[in-house]
């Protein structure tokens, strides 16, 4: 190929977009709401301190900004960081900007904080034993049996579950937009099939209000908080703690993890691995003398 044809050829190429709020759209095109509104969320920030095009920030900028941010909680710095080195990575790879001040940035190491929200056996069936209504109750018994995400159970409706001779199976869109299937106990099946009432539809909510509303996920909060002060529980426990107990106690108990990694719906091991790590059952030191 002649020289000036090549640069015809590159001069014919689409620009991947030509403003920022281009670049962002596509960076998040795909990507689960929560996470969506989350990234967006620290995007805005971060352009709101910089007060320039993306085009033009660089490594100095995106520092300046973490250090303006150095007050928040170390998981908080970590998030937002993460955020923008992914935005400007993105920004690079289509061809928006030059250099690739994601790559440069450095996260912050976050301490490992998950074994401080995880929730004894004991602390589980506590809160169930003295949860009575029966919608809750249910609530709380899939949460912990299914490990499924708030988002998932507030969405939750009853063409989502299937049965399964003597129990069932609950299908949700997950996060990545992939279906996800959890088996279900025979127990846990029953409880909440006796929930469903006779003039429920396919698309009605299996957690609904007295009014027939579908519960929040405010809501559901609300249910987990009143279930861990009643337990006596003065940890801030919320929903997702209770898929914490789910992969720390199933692991304690012997199941595989690969399972518990496709209950949990990670995308790699690796992800469920920090459970062994945060609660280990095993230490060199306890072979030593002292």
């Amino acid at each position: 190929m002649r020289q000036s044809d090549h640069i015809s050829n590159s001069a014919k190429t689409p620009a991947q977009a030509s403003t920022d709020d281009e670049v962002i759209r596509l960076w998040l095109y795909g990507r689960p709401l929560n996470t969506e509104r989350a990234y967006l969320r620290e995007v805005e920030r971060f352009r709101n301190f910089v007060q320039k095009s993306l085009r033009t920030v660089t490594l100095g900028d995106v520092q300046a900004f973490a250090d303006s941010i150095c007050e928040m909680k170390s998981s908080s710095v970590a998030r937002a960081l993460a955020a923008i080195k992914s935005l400007m990575s993105f920004a690079h790879e289509i061809g928006y900007v030059q250099f690739n001040t994601g790559t440069a940035l450095r996260l912050p190491t976050v301490r490992n904080r998950r074994a401080e929200r995880i929730l004894t056996e004991e602390q589980v069936m506590r809160m169930l034993a003295l949860t009575k209504t029966p919608r809750d109750h249910a609530l709380l018994r899939l949460a912990y049996a299914s490990a499924l995400r708030i988002s998932e159970l507030a969405s939750l409706s009853w063409s989502d579950l299937t049965e399964r001779g003597d129990a069932g199976q609950v299908s949700v869109m997950a996060k990545g937009g992939k279906t996800h299937t959890v088996l279900l106990s025979v127990g846990t099946w029953c409880e909440l099939v006796a929930l469903r009432k006779p003039d429920s539809q396919p698309d009605s909510p299996v957690f609904g209000s007295r009014k027939g509303n579908r519960l929040s996920k405010a809501q559901i909060h609300r249910v987990v908080v009143a279930a861990a002060q009643r337990a006596g529980i003065a940890s801030k426990v919320s929903m997702h703690w209770m898929r914490h107990a789910h992969a720390s106690h199933a692991l304690d108990r012997g199941a595989p993890i690969h399972l518990v990694s496709q209950t949990l719906n990670h995308s790699n091991l690796a992800t469920t691995s920090v459970y062994v790590h945060a609660r280990p059952t095993e230490s060199s030191g306890k072979y030593l003398g002292v």
